[in-house]
């Protein structure tokens, strides 16, 4: 995310890391989840995982946003989820040091390369030989790397307002639309970088306001959604990684169904990223919700989960 002019790289943090705000399908205010997952030993520890639905169709892997970020913010409505969660297992994840998963111990690597084993590692846990992938935001990006790595695992994937194949390409438009937010996010940067939690949870929450179409369902969005689903940590190991790579060759030879979806209102990331996208990858579907920001999901799910269940049922 992009917290300002002036912390451009902060702000690359800070969107994907509610980037991750992946999924937030339509709810009930105050619904809360229960959590009923399970752990299993991944390749740097154990890693979280909850699986939901049932149903013969292939299961749907959802990679939240972030880096940074735990799954826990798509389930502060579960619409979405729940519909697709009718013919298929839908399975969430805690990425590496993050929410139920073990947390990173001293020295221990978190990079894009292990990001990539982790869901790999999920994948062979679960026993599914083929899934659908979802990623939204920076789940987008590791859904790409992990679709270049394993392409005979994919059926379908879903990008779902995705950070660029080169993460510097991302198109923030925070400042241009939102200046006064941004301007008291900037005022907040210092004390942020300095490790102070107040001012932390303070941008996150500027952040927040400024992902959404709806005001309505901005407010009750950020009403539920507190600071602490956030690693910081996280989110700057990964960030001093991802930015050496350019998934933009890779993602040329992707020869299964790719459906690139985009918020019109997404200030988080532009339109036009997911637009380069499309036109990259041949024979991709382009779809936009033309009442979403960086949520389509949330905003819109009745539209959202009629996109994908049409696209999941295409060759």
């Amino acid at each position: 995310m992009r917290l300002n002019s002036r912390t451009g790289f902060l702000l690359i943090r800070l969107s994907f890391v509610l980037s991750l705000l992946i999924a937030i399908a339509a709810s009930t205010p105050g619904a809360a989840h229960e959590e009923k997952g399970e752990v299993f030993d991944g390749p740097g520890g154990k890693l979280y995982y909850e699986v939901t639905g049932s149903g013969t169709e292939t299961p749907l892997v959802v990679v939240n946003g972030g880096p940074g970020f735990d799954h826990t913010y798509l389930q502060i409505a579960t619409t979405a989820w729940t519909s697709l969660a009718q013919k298929r297992r839908v399975i969430f994840y805690d990425q590496r040091g993050v929410g139920r998963s073990e947390p990173l111990k001293a020295g221990q690597s978190c990079t894009l390369g292990d990001q990539i084993d982790d869901l790999e590692a999920l994948r062979a846990h679960l026993g599914y030989e083929k899934i659908d992938l979802l990623g939204h935001s920076w789940g987008g990006f590791l859904s790409m790397a992990y679709a270049a790595r394993h392409p005979e695992h994919i059926v379908h994937l879903i990008l779902v307002d995705s950070a660029a194949p080169k993460w510097s390409d991302t198109v923030f438009l925070f400042s241009q639309v939102f200046p006064q937010t941004t301007e008291r996010q900037d005022a907040l940067a210092f004390a942020d970088e300095l490790g102070d939690k107040a001012a932390s949870d303070a941008s996150i929450h500027e952040y927040l306001t400024m992902l959404f179409y709806s005001p309505e369902k901005r407010d009750v969005f950020v009403a539920q959604m507190g600071p602490g689903a956030y690693n910081k940590k996280i989110n700057q190991a990964l960030n001093s990684d991802i930015g050496r790579f350019d998934l933009n060759p890779e993602i040329r030879k992707f020869h299964f169904p790719v459906m690139i979806a985009t918020g019109q209102f997404d200030m988080n990331v532009a339109p036009v990223v997911a637009y380069k996208i499309h036109q990259a990858i041949a024979g991709s579907r382009f779809v936009i919700f033309g009442r979403s920001g960086h949520l389509p999901f949330y905003e819109e799910p009745e539209a959202f989960d009629n996109a994908v269940e049409d696209f999941l049922h295409s060759k």
